[in-house]
């Protein structure tokens, strides 16, 4: 691949990263609930879901969701019930507690295995990843079969995903930051968690009406 598409294929992985949508909102969510590592964790395995899709979409799998109606629809309904139930987990909890300037305390209802779970699914359960990727991909995969170029493609556009919510993560975990957050926690919450009830039910009702 020449360095003129690749970085081509860069700028239009780091634009989808950056757009605000539920995945920034549970990153957060999770740095403000859980910490620093919290974070991270979370910011980390919404890339490895974001590499999951580019497997699928590089072997061709993504083909079958853009033409199978039904299972994309399902898939878009689970993702909806995923939203609406993160966010109401997020209305129901309580603004966490002041931290001491530069402690690593995180709340334990938002660990960091949980936090990993979270991002996980919010990036497993959307298959407008799926279509996006093939869309993508299909501007930047050879005629001919390369190994080493799908590599690239996957690794391209999941590294940019986790570095970019990583990010997001130190930065908003930085103790001024955390703690203007901390103060406003239960604001926070309110927000975040209404945002992505606000986005599954407007899946569903798309779906439905």
């Amino acid at each position: 691949m020449l360095l003129s598409s690749w970085l081509s294929l860069l700028a239009v992985c780091l634009l989808g990263a950056i757009s605000p949508g539920p995945s920034l909102a549970m990153v957060l969510r999770s740095t403000l609930a859980g910490g620093r590592v919290a974070g991270l964790a979370a910011g980390l395995a919404h890339g490895l879901a974001v590499a999951c899709y580019a497997l699928l979409t590089v072997a061709g799998l993504s083909v079958v969701i853009a033409r199978t109606p039904q299972l994309f629809i399902a898939l878009q309904l689970a993702g909806a019930g995923w939203l609406i139930y993160l966010g109401t987990a997020a209305l129901r909890s309580h603004s966490a507690k002041a931290r001491t300037i530069g402690q690593e305390t995180p709340n334990p209802a938002v660990g960091p295995s949980r936090a990993a779970a979270n991002g996980f699914m919010v990036a497993f359960l959307n298959p407008k990843l799926a279509l996006f990727m093939l869309a993508l991909f299909s501007q930047f995969v050879p005629a001919e079969p390369s190994w080493s170029v799908y590599f690239l493609l996957v690794l391209t556009i999941s590294v940019t995903d986790a570095l970019w919510y990583c990010l997001v993560a130190l930065v908003f975990s930085r103790p001024a930051w955390l703690a203007q957050l901390q103060s406003h926690g239960r604001r926070v919450d309110r927000v975040l968690g209404g945002t992505l009830v606000l986005l599954g039910t407007a899946v569903i009702v798309r779906l439905v009406w």
